[in-house]
């Protein structure tokens, strides 16, 4: 995400361009310095200055800028009736050249300058125009906070279709194994017996016996973008949901990243895929809250910088003359300085902050058995999807425990079930405790399912012909089982569900169109979101 700062410079008459100038190069310069201070992975800075200064005292200042922060690789000017000054720069960090965008609808705009420092941060403001950084504040709050929403949680390695919610019992043993179905709080409709805490509740849960699609890959991408690794635009991958989201709608809050990666590194790489942004490019890539980008959030509050971040504010406000006198903005004028100050993400994260009685609802998934080159049982990932969500993220995905058993398969299952089975009903619960619900979708499923008849090891290997998917939430009917295997449950015997409709029912809950949206490629060319572009009709 990137920072966008919009200032307004107008020289009255009293006032000499070089004033002018010289407190337009100020304000810059300090503004850059803190960004710098903020040791944020992208900063882009957009200055509007109308009437004056003229494009040699732009020059001057962005060559001062030059000397004291960036490398300026082109520099190029183009007279019109609303001169550009477009900038290409290299990274501080990763020297990694970027192309920035001309900016230009307004024709009392004199010049305009872009600049932008390495690849990304936390802070986004987008399309500020000519308004101030309060004025858009309460734009937002006007227009209301509430925002539809994903948890996609992905079970790495192949979840058992048959142990969890597609119980065989008049299967041979051979098939059936060792759990017995159990009755949900819906008339007819039975689950495995690792999931008491769910099928207690699962009017408020949906599913999916019959999802097909898979391309055998032993990875989440499919998961988190609805295609598969041989789908290619030109050698460029497709975006995640989350990255779509990123682009379609922009931030719910401007301190809070579109959409967010929580799965850990494993030793298995692809079981960690969060959902790249793809031809969409690194703008829209998902914020992973690694240990280095955690450094990068913690941000500088000594009393003095705290002073001089606040002067800074007053000082680009001071600037813009075009404010509403009538509006009164002095509360997000407070706000608008604390998204400069914020550290709103990093409290989503803390869970320390979280009330003690809704962490243990959730508990804590240790100790982590069967993790081996996979994902650990981590509940606390739920819970804190659950406060991104709420902090204004659009998208959370993340990564729970490995279910590639292709041996002790049962023991496994009683392990990764029920912990999966405290954590994913705390989350359904607490969601509609909030009155959240409604709005955000939970999405529970793997790459492929697991073969019917049980291996010499008391294990189930590969079969991507069939797998499950469990959803609630997201405004859409629930209390129903989708789709039926045959007795083996080695195929759909009806409903085949095609991952790609599970994908199209996650943007529907997000509010994007599946049916007329779409992107351009890297090469230019629009491109559907999916193939599959109708959602799941049984949940409308």
């Amino acid at each position: 995400m990137v920072v966008h700062v919009s200032v307004t410079a107008k020289r009255a008459a009293s006032v000499s361009p070089d004033a002018v100038k010289q407190n337009a190069h100020r304000l810059l310069v300090a503004l850059m310095e803190e960004l710098l201070t903020f040791n944020l992975r992208t900063a882009s800075l957009l200055v509007v200055l109308t009437e004056e200064p003229l494009a040699s005292d732009l020059h001057h200042v962005v060559g001062l800028l030059k000397v004291d922060l960036l490398q300026i690789e082109n520099l190029a000017i183009k007279r019109s009736s609303a001169s550009l000054i477009k900038i290409r720069t290299a990274s501080l960090t990763s020297r990694k050249e970027k192309h920035l965008r001309s900016i230009s609808r307004n024709e009392d705009l004199k010049e305009v300058i872009m600049l932008n420092l390495s690849r990304r941060s936390f802070l986004s403001v987008g399309g500020l125009g000519l308004l101030s950084m309060p004025q858009l504040l309460m734009a937002q709050k006007q227009n209301g906070t509430s925002h539809k929403a994903v948890i996609n949680i992905f079970l790495g390695g192949g979840p058992p279709h048959q142990d969890m919610w597609d119980i065989k019992a008049s299967a041979p043993s051979s098939v059936k194994g060792e759990f017995n179905p159990i009755s949900t709080n819906i008339a007819g409709i039975q689950i495995g017996e690792c999931f008491p805490k769910i099928a207690a509740m699962f009017d408020k849960f949906t599913a999916i016996r019959t999802v097909v699609g898979s391309d055998g890959g032993h990875d989440g991408y499919q998961c988190m973008t609805g295609w598969s690794r041989k789908d290619m635009v030109g050698g460029v991958s497709y975006p995640s949901i989350g990255s779509c989201a990123s682009k379609i709608l922009g931030p719910v809050d401007v301190s809070v990243p579109v959409t967010i990666g929580l799965a850990e590194t494993t030793g298995h790489i692809p079981w960690s895929e969060y959902g790249g942004a793809g031809y969409l490019g690194d703008s829209h890539k998902p914020f992973k809250p690694d240990g280095k980008m955690m450094k990068d959030l913690k941000l500088n509050l000594e009393i003095e910088r705290f002073r001089n971040r606040k002067e800074l504010l007053a000082g680009f406000d001071g600037l813009n003359e075009n404010i509403d006198r009538a509006v009164n903005v002095d509360t997000f004028t407070e706000e608008a300085f604390g998204v400069l100050t914020s550290s709103a993400l990093v409290n989503a994260l803390d869970l320390s902050k979280e009330d003690p009685k809704i962490k243990e609802m959730y508990g804590d998934g240790k100790p982590f058995k069967f993790q081996f080159d996979g994902a650990p049982t981590v509940n606390e990932h739920v819970l804190m999807a659950r406060r991104l969500v709420e902090a204004g993220a659009r998208s959370v995905s993340l990564s729970y425990g490995r279910w590639d058993a292709h041996g002790s398969n049962f023991d496994l299952v009683r392990d990764h079930g029920s912990k999966l089975d405290q954590c994913v009903s705390a989350l359904v619960r607490d969601l509609d405790q909030r009155g959240m619900l409604d709005d955000v979708l939970v999405v529970v499923w793997g790459e492929f399912g697991r073969t019917p008849k049980i291996n010499d090891k008391g294990g189930r290997d590969h079969w991507p012909q069939v797998s499950c998917a469990l959803l609630a939430g997201g405004g859409f009917k629930h209390g129903q089982t989708i789709g039926e295997t045959n007795r083996l449950g080695e195929v759909p015997d009806s409903r085949p569900v095609h991952i790609q409709e599970v994908c199209a029912t996650m943007y529907k809950a997000l509010g994007i169109d599946t049916m007329s949206t779409t992107l351009l490629d890297n090469t230019g060319r629009p491109q559907y979101l999916l193939d599959h572009r109708k959602s799941i009709e049984e949940l409308s």
